[in-house]
């Protein structure tokens, strides 16, 4: 077979097709989004909504409860999860499985939302239901102060939305650009209760007067057609509707007696335009900010679209008030760019080192250079590809062009080292390279397909797990059948015409006489290898042992390798987790922010420091006593490591006691999770309560902090925050005709937060909210002194008809997949894997959850349980399909099995590897086992194609054997060395990303090592042997 013939005396038309192929690469490289990963997170839609002055457990049983009943088994959901807090905040999270289409999504959730809202309470349809496409990949955080405190918060925070949310909001790649910290406007209505009584008025006349006289309306045209006359002009009839200003609302009539009296609002209240809520303040180190979350729309290209927000930043700026500013603290687009860069140094460095394999082998530049030309048009041309699958430039494609450098010079190096020997037995150039190509083209096509069928199956997985082997995948093959063209087109058409020409006698040198010495000893090599072949396969048994006992040995140590799923790594800031003791007000948390943030500047490592008070970073709700702080590290360079860093910040910390303060890692992929660690979340299936949920909880929080293999195990699931229960005597109300619905009314509009209806202002619109000035509402008494109107008109006291009782209750409910909930984090102790930190907790939930309580794996660890069988199936998927391919190429069932039988050799080095460097057997790991399972069988198949053809022509199988291994040992070597000298960056590396780099580096390296020293002890003998079944099986039939 020689499809190379039309190639080798046409130079021209083979360059052409080369440069044709790195021109349209090229040309995908710039149009290629960059990211950190491709999709990998599951898309989830986000359900909100707000219950004014609700408690947590009203939220969720009026507000969740019928609205996850309905959105339930919606049609690719994985699990739900849903926030209700005192705030009247309700949060859900509809978590869908991989590669579900979000817009669909969105739609099927809102439109099971659609059958549940008739049962949701009228403030709550009112504010109204949303359904979200929810973006957890936060590009970077924008945050926005006064650095002479000139401007208050709210000032702050609306002017952000006014005039920078819309201007990012419209850049390319932007998803989404809330604010937080602060709050926009709205006009605060604030009520003086003894007034209005003593004009004998509810807050419900008040709430419809408000409503009746701030309303839009259509007030028509005057002579629009048809008309009995003809007129000149048609005259729209304009009315004030809404009102702008607090002082019209001021002026709003609440009532006027017989004698044309008029009681105004500003008579019973003060209005003013202020924040909607008080319930968080931003930080940024001690200066009072507000922070904006950028959000990637998925598919955009993520250090384009930081450019371009940093841009509009700079330019907006410009006409920023005198006195505010902005920083973007967090920028993880940096750790993006910083790993990117180092990745694609070791792409160079690989491409360094294979390249002096391949000069070292070949001892002429002027012939490197063939087999060195399949690199750049490989690795360039992927990128087109990459591009027309709908593919982005990340991490792991960039991990794929780096083991595939390696590959790609695999076939044009056989090439060359061919045709180089059959110059040396005399042939002619054409001669030599029209018969190398006869020889090899079956082999060259034979091995590329290996490649591309050991990843064929993984390409159909799905989840995270499919995320990461289709981007390996996918890059690999690709390389490695652009690499086959080259070799077969522009590799023998170059080598016609650069190894026709005689090196020109050199002057003696130390590098000529090392060259010399050097092919001395693979000649040597060569042919020692060959007697090794014709000793060992006359007899061998002891060999067959060692390979049994090999593989063994293998096995036993791969499994005994801690597994993990993805590395935790050093993305260069940390999360710190604050609660103080239940119902703590939001100036107390304030105080506890303001104390570490003030220690953790004297750690040197620590940059700066974005907080939150009121705000969990832990579970993302709102709550006045607990609070966040993202601290953001300085440069790789400048610092020490990860884990120092981290233990130092949590000494420093520890010596605060008024608050429970949590520092943990990020999660190792971005919008899986809101920490790094695990998450298990305990239901309550058998209703035993929220106490009983707590102490379950905490019970188990306690053992898993006992335990050798995790750590930091903690829970802000609380039930002890001190509330008011007002029991109303429904009898005495009744006789004092008092309805219920105006103590209600009451109760929400005075010490709630009532919404009215809108106004709009500097073209935007904001609520207007009602509530009891501060005076009103600070102590239970005051709720006692509220006077509601009865059917007769007369003002009667709430504390006449009801009475307070101190009680206990969260002020947070979560529930999960419709059970009560509570979440237990934790993280994996030094010297454990993932894997045995989430096996021991299966183990202590199991001996200590009481009857009626579950648990169930969420986030990261809900994908690392779903996936924890992947690699197996993946390694023995590709197995099997290489066994198939090569079954059909030589059309036998023994053969095959001759080259996958040196498998096992890849399982025992990788598994010595990992031992001795430490690591776990994650998912990077297991992509390295599967393209050994490649480039196992590859090397296989030079050794065994080679004998094959030798024993078609001699017919006898051992010579076939022995000249096939002396011929071909220097290739093999070539080959071998340049992948394993191209991967030795990624042992070495350091800076971003290192420990996934270190981790699949680590496993083809070690793999590699075994695969080629003890795949030319056991091939030979697996050929002679599964030539010795053919032809048994052939005697016998």
């Amino acid at each position: 077979m020689n499809i190379s013939k039309h190639f080798i005396t046409r130079p021209r038309f083979a360059t052409v097709l080369s440069l044709f192929i790195f021109i349209l690469g090229f040309i995908g490289l710039l149009t290629l989004p960059i990211n950190q990963y491709p999709e990998i997170a599951p898309p989830q839609v986000q359900v909100s909504a707000n219950y004014p002055g609700a408690s947590a457990r009203t939220v969720a049983d009026t507000v969740g409860a019928p609205l996850e009943q309905a959105i339930n088994g919606v049609e690719g959901m994985i699990y739900m999860s849903s926030q209700s807090t005192d705030s009247g905040d309700y949060r859900l999270s509809v978590t869908f499985e991989a590669g579900t289409d979000l817009d669909i999504a969105q739609v099927q959730v809102q439109n099971l939302i659609s059958s549940a809202v008739p049962r949701l309470p009228d403030d709550v349809r009112r504010v109204g239901v949303t359904a979200q496409k929810s973006s957890p990949d936060m590009l970077l955080v924008i945050n926005v102060f006064s650095n002479n405190e000139a401007y208050d918060q709210v000032f702050i925070a609306n002017y952000s939305l006014l005039k920078i949310v819309d201007e990012l909001a419209r850049l390319d790649g932007v998803g989404g650009t809330p604010v937080y910290g602060s709050s926009e406007y709205s006009m605060r209505v604030w009520l003086d209760p003894d007034r209005l009584a003593s004009y004998q008025m509810s807050i419900s006349e008040v709430t419809e007067a408000i409503r009746s006289q701030n309303l839009e309306v259509s007030s028509g045209t005057i002579n629009q057609t048809p008309t009995p006359d003809q007129h000149a002009f048609e005259l729209s009839v304009e009315t004030q509707g809404r009102l702008h200003e607090p002082e019209e609302f001021g002026r709003i009539i609440i009532k006027a007696d017989e004698e044309g009296r008029l009681l105004r609002l500003e008579d019973v209240g003060r209005i003013e335009l202020a924040a909607r809520s008080y319930t968080t303040q931003g930080f940024l180190g001690t200066k009072a900010a507000v922070a904006i979350p950028v959000i990637l729309r998925p598919g955009a290209n993520a250090l384009n679209t930081a450019d371009l927000v940093l841009e509009k930043m700079e330019e907006l700026s410009q006409f920023f008030p005198e006195g505010i500013e902005y920083r973007a603290v967090y920028n993880p687009t940096e750790y993006i760019r910083e790993s990117m860069q180092e990745v694609v140094v070791t792409l160079f460095q690989a491409m360094l080192l294979v390249v002096l394999v391949i000069g070292l082998f070949l001892q002429s530049w002027r012939i490197a250079i063939i087999p060195v030309l399949a690199i750049p048009v490989s690795l360039m041309g992927t990128f087109f590809f990459l591009y027309l699958f709908g593919f982005s430039l990340n991490t792991l494609s960039l991990f794929g062009l780096v083991l595939a450098i390696g590959i790609v010079v695999d076939d044009a190096i056989v090439v060359v080292e061919s045709v180089e020997r059959k110059l040396r037995e005399g042939k002619e150039i054409f001669s030599a390279v029209s018969e190398t190509m006869s020889e090899v083209s079956v082999a060259l096509i034979a091995t590329s397909l290996v490649i591309v069928a050991v990843f064929l199956p993984t390409m159909m997985m799905e989840g995270v797990s499919g995320a990461f082997y289709k981007q390996f995948g996918i890059t690999i093959s690709i390389a490695t059948l652009l690499s086959t063209v080259v070799s077969l087109t522009l590799t023998p058409a170059l080598a016609w015409v650069l190894m026709s020409k005689k090196e020109k006698e050199a002057k003696k040198t130390a590098f000529s006489s090392f060259t010399d010495l050097f092919n001395r000893g693979m000649d040597k090599s060569s042919e020692a290898y060959r007697l090794f072949i014709r000793k060992n396969t006359q007899f061998p048994s002891l060999l067959i042992m060692l390979y049994i006992a090999l593989t063994a040995i293998g096995i036993f140590l791969l499994q005994s390798i801690p597994g993990g799923f993805i590395p935790e790594q050093d993305q260069g800031y940390a999360i710190i987790g604050i609660q103080l003791p239940a119902a703590a007000s939001l100036e107390r948390t304030d105080a506890v922010i303001a104390e570490c943030i003030e220690k953790l500047q004297g750690i040197d490592d620590i940059e700066e420091s974005v907080a939150f008070s009121g705000f969990s970073g832990v579970t993302f709700t709102v709550a006045s006593n607990a609070g966040a702080i993202f601290s953001v590290f300085k440069p790789f360079e400048e610092r020490r490591g990860f884990t120092q860093i981290i233990d130092e910040m949590r000494q420093v910390l520890d010596g605060i006691d008024e608050a429970q303060i949590i520092v943990i890692p990020p999660p190792a992929v971005r919008g899986v999770g809101s920490a790094g660690g695990f998450k298990m979340m305990i239901l309550d299936e058998g209703g035993n309560g929220p106490v009983a949920l707590e102490q379950a909880t905490w019970e188990l929080a306690a053992a898993a902090n006992t335990s050798p293999e995790t750590t930091s195990a903690f829970t802000f699931f609380e039930t002890n925050t001190p509330k008011l229960y007002l029991d109303i005597d429904r009898e005495r109300a009744r006789r004092l005709a008092v309805p219920l619905q105006e103590v209600f009314q009451a109760l929400e509009g005075y010490f709630g937060s009532m919404y009215i209806n809108d106004f709009n202002f500097l073209g935007r619109s904001f609520q207007v909210l009602v509530q009891a000035d501060a005076p009103y509402r600070l102590t239970p008494d005051d709720i006692y002194r509220v006077r509601v109107k009865n059917e007769k008109g007369s003002m009667v006291p709430i504390g006449s008809i009801a009475h307070i009782e101190y009680v206990s209750a969260p002020a947070r409910v979560a529930r999960y997949n419709l059970f009560p909930a509570a979440a237990l984090y934790g993280d994996t102790s030094y010297g454990y894997s993932s894997g045995q930190a989430l096996d021991r907790m299966e183990e202590l939930a199991k001996q200590t959850l009481p009857e009626g309580f579950t648990y169930s794996w969420t986030e990261l660890a809900y994908q690392e349980r779903e996936n924890q069988n992947t690699g197996l199936l993946a390694f023995i998927l590709a197995i099997f399909f290489v066994f198939l391919l090569l079954a059909a190429q030589y059309e036998s069932w023994s053969l095959p099995v001759g080259i996958i039988l040196i498998v096992p050799m890849c399982i025992l080095f990788s598994a010595i590897g990992l031992f001795v460097a430490s690591l776990e057997n994650t998912i990077l790991t297991q992509i390295g086992l599967v393209v050994l399972v490649g480039l196992a069988a590859k090397n296989a198949i030079l050794l065994v194609e080679f004998a094959r053809q030798n024993e078609e022509e001699k017919g006898d199988m051992y010579s076939a054997i022995e000249e096939a291994g002396k011929t071909r040992l220097r290739p093999i070597l070539m080959t071998a060395f340049s992948f394993i000298l191209g991967v030795i960056p990624l042992l070495s590396s350091s800076g971003a990303g290192f420990e996934m780099r270190r981790s699949i580096g680590v496993t083809v390296f070690s793999g590699m090592l075994g695969v080629t020293v003890f795949g030319l002890i056991f091939t030979p003998i697996f050929y002679i042997l599964c030539r010795k079944l053919a032809l048994w099986r052939k005697r016998r039939n």
